[in-house]
């Protein structure tokens, strides 16, 4: 018999936000090792984190991510609430949904037209896309713009927000502001909902697989800032309880750390969120997907662009509902005084469940931080995802294919790299 080995190399992993590499070792036509490589360093926000005090805290996570600064401030807020034993009041609960809901139609919106559909429609980019495509392309920016609308009016700016406190907001939005935001999103409604009809027809890989999804769950809403943990395994918990269900570790080819449920990679993100949430969705879009043949629960891992569809116009019916009810509060945050103790923050990213450990000192200064976000919890499956979907396309295809089945496969999680470091260079060995 002949052996041989083949080195495949691709420099960086396009239409992903942060750099990394893929490496696949192949012998005899078998894979006998895959390794998703992070090799971007770490940010050390953690570490910057101690000795600041709490007031500080949603600013500074807020620059972790430019795409999802709304994710990082709402479970620090809300870690920082668990110590006071502060629970926010009605308009600011009601507030940090918007906000929440402006970050999940951008970010959605950003993914699905950006990175997502050029790999499903056969393009290299949004470029020759909108080509074909310039009425879907427009409308999909026109969404991100207005979900980047949602989170100036409220944040201040729409990217890193500065409103955002523990106890509330800095400032209430000016009643004929949210008015006019409101009329705006009613408008857009029925791009949201062409946007989720034309995603259910695209032609997507049939790619059913066995894999644990967890995600918040609410009994009275779809989940965004509030919930215990769930997974399809049979998982109730209180979020405080993560550090006891959840292990991270630490491999070789990673600066970012694998986490496991139970000693095995879990899923996080839009499709996990709607498999095990499925029944909180307004009724007009479980219609809209039963008759465009589409079931949940979904264990194809490519109905991940129908599900960020589906939280798009879910999150365009929210704001509006929450809009219709809009009235300047008598004040816009509740007053806090420092206060040792340790809190637990934990919310729904577009990306997935995003878990905070904050623990101050009587001054109310971080004495230490724990911050896990999603896509370091999503990187075991999404190795185990490249394993099972390799072998099964056929590791005797040429290398450009494996490549690009690779790269779609990890573009299809959508992972924050950059986030993820507490992707794409591509290396195929065969022997």
């Amino acid at each position: 018999m002949i052996q041989k080995t083949i080195r495949i190399e691709v420099p960086v992993l396009t239409r992903v936000e942060g750099e990394g590499a893929l490496e696949l070792d192949i012998q005899n036509g078998k894979l006998q090792s895959l390794r998703l490589r992070i090799y971007e360093p770490p940010r050390l926000f953690e570490k910057l984190l101690e000795g600041r005090p709490y007031t500080e805290v949603p600013d500074i996570v807020a620059r972790i991510c430019g795409i999802c600064p709304v994710a990082y401030q709402m479970s620090a807020a809300q870690a920082i609430e668990n110590i006071f034993q502060l629970n926010p009041e009605p308009w600011v609960r009601a507030m940090r949904r918007l906000l929440y809901c402006g970050e999940w139609i951008e970010s959605h919106a950003l993914h699905i037209h950006l990175l997502a559909l050029p790999d499903f429609l056969g393009f290299d980019s949004i470029i020759g896309m909108a080509e074909k495509y310039p009425d879907e392309v427009r409308r999909g920016l026109k969404l991100q713009q207005l979900g980047n609308r949602i989170i100036e009016r409220i944040g201040g700016r729409s990217v890193h927000p500065v409103s955002v406190r523990a106890g509330g907001f800095t400032a209430a939005p000016k009643q004929e502001d949210m008015q006019t935001l409101r009329v705006n999103l009613e408008a857009a409604l029925q791009d949201a909902e062409a946007l989720l009809r034309w995603t259910c027809t695209l032609s997507l890989p049939n790619d059913e697989q066995s894999f644990t999804c967890v995600a918040l769950h609410h009994p009275d809403e779809y989940p965004m800032n509030e919930g215990r943990i769930h997974s399809d395994s049979g998982l109730d918990i209180a979020i405080d309880q993560y550090p006891q269900h959840f292990h991270e570790l630490q491999v070789p080819h990673s600066t970012a750390l694998h986490s496991h449920l139970q000693g095995k990679p879990y899923l996080v993100g839009p499709l996990a969120r709607i498999n095990l949430n499925y029944e909180q969705l307004p009724d007009q879009i479980k219609k809209l997907l039963e008759q465009s043949g589409i079931h949940f629960p979904s264990k194809n891992m490519f109905h991940s662009i129908i599900a960020r569809a589906t939280e798009v116009y879910f999150a365009m019916l929210e704001a509006v509902r929450i809009l219709q009810n809009y009235q300047l509060p008598l004040q816009s945050f509740a007053q806090t005084s420092p206060k040792a103790g340790v809190g637990v923050g934990c919310t729904e990213a577009p990306r997935g469940i995003l878990w905070h450990r904050f623990e101050l000192d009587a001054a109310g200064n971080v004495s230490n931080a724990i911050i896990i976000p999603p896509t370091s919890q999503n990187q075991a499956r999404i190795e185990e995802d490249l394993k099972i979907a390799l072998e099964k396309f056929g590791l005797d295809q040429d290398d450009d294919a494996i490549r690009k089945l690779g790269e779609a496969l990890i573009r299809n999680y959508d992972p924050c790299i950059s986030c993820a470091t507490h992707f794409l260079t591509m290396k195929v060995q065969r022997t």
